[in-house]
């Protein structure tokens, strides 16, 4: 597997900055194309309005979309003019409704979407949709780039959030390209289950697979000693100085996660590092 056709969808340049720095980054280090999604999102929400103001308030935000639309693909334009890869850049306008069929389609042809993080100051759930149909939808790795990333996007040190899932094992699949060029890869194992099918070696039967990958990875099994999950693995990530994380998506459903919170949510919130991840 190779990525060679990347996708990241751009809802705000400013707030775009380090995806599109990574974007150009991967394309050039992986030989691919980049596909770049300028998306002005129309946030009409119809029914909501006083009796007679519908088309009108309408065509007013389908306008603003528009010119949104275009304001994105001329800033992201001159941002790639000048780089040395293979890239294209369209601008589209996306009812707020619809951005999960219109993102999951573009993301199915691709082989690795990249984003930024779509929790925090200024974030409009767009992004989070962008994401979510890339993952379920498009059925593609995503790459979370934490805002003002600036380390290599070629990760010298991964680390693997193992915990025996299907989550997991799809992620890390979709992940060999960067596991691969590795010099080192982390299995990490937070408090395996003591009558699991790993009980005697955990992480043992992953690291074997990757090996005749030819990827040289280790097992780390830590102890849960706070609260959360996430918490443990960035603070493991910090300790290890690992440039990347591979995890799997959505454990529970995304329902849940976004009411309860979870490991998902968590580590796209905290973490330092790029977060890729898959379901």
């Amino acid at each position: 597997m190779a990525y060679k056709t990347l996708l990241t969808i751009v809802t705000d340049v400013a707030a775009a900055k380090a995806q599109l720095d990574a974007a150009v980054a991967v394309a050039r280090q992986e030989d691919a194309h980049l596909d770049v999604l300028c998306m002005g999102v129309d946030r009409t929400q119809t029914g909501y309005y006083y009796a007679g103001a519908t088309a009108f308030v309408q065509q007013e935000t389908l306008d603003r979309a528009q010119e949104e639309a275009r304001e994105i693909e001329t800033a992201v334009k001159a941002r790639l003019e000048a780089e040395d890869i293979r890239w294209s850049a369209e601008a589209v306008v996306v009812q707020i409704g619809a951005i999960a069929t219109v993102a999951g389609l573009r993301a199915r042809f691709a082989d690795l979407v990249i984003m930024g993080r779509p929790y925090g100051k200024g974030r409009g759930q767009e992004i989070e949709a962008a994401i979510e149909a890339a993952l379920f939808e498009g059925q593609v790795p995503v790459m979370i780039v934490p805002d003002n990333y600036a380390g290599a996007v070629g990760a010298r040190r991964v680390v693997v959030a193992w915990n025996q899932s299907n989550e997991a094992m799809s992620a890390i699949r979709k992940a060999l390209p960067f596991l691969k060029a590795a010099e080192l890869v982390d299995i990490t194992v937070i408090d395996p289950p003591p009558h699991g099918p790993e009980r005697s070696d955990p992480g043992g039967q992953l690291s074997q697979m990757l090996a005749r990958h030819g990827v040289h990875a280790e097992v780390s099994v830590l102890a849960k000693t706070m609260p959360r999950v996430s918490d443990v693995l960035n603070r493991h990530v910090r300790e290890t100085e690992a440039d990347m994380i591979v995890m799997g998506a959505y454990g529970h459903s995304r329902f849940r996660e976004a009411i309860l919170g979870g490991a998902t949510r968590h580590m796209l919130e905290l973490a330092e590092v790029p977060v890729l991840m898959a379901h």
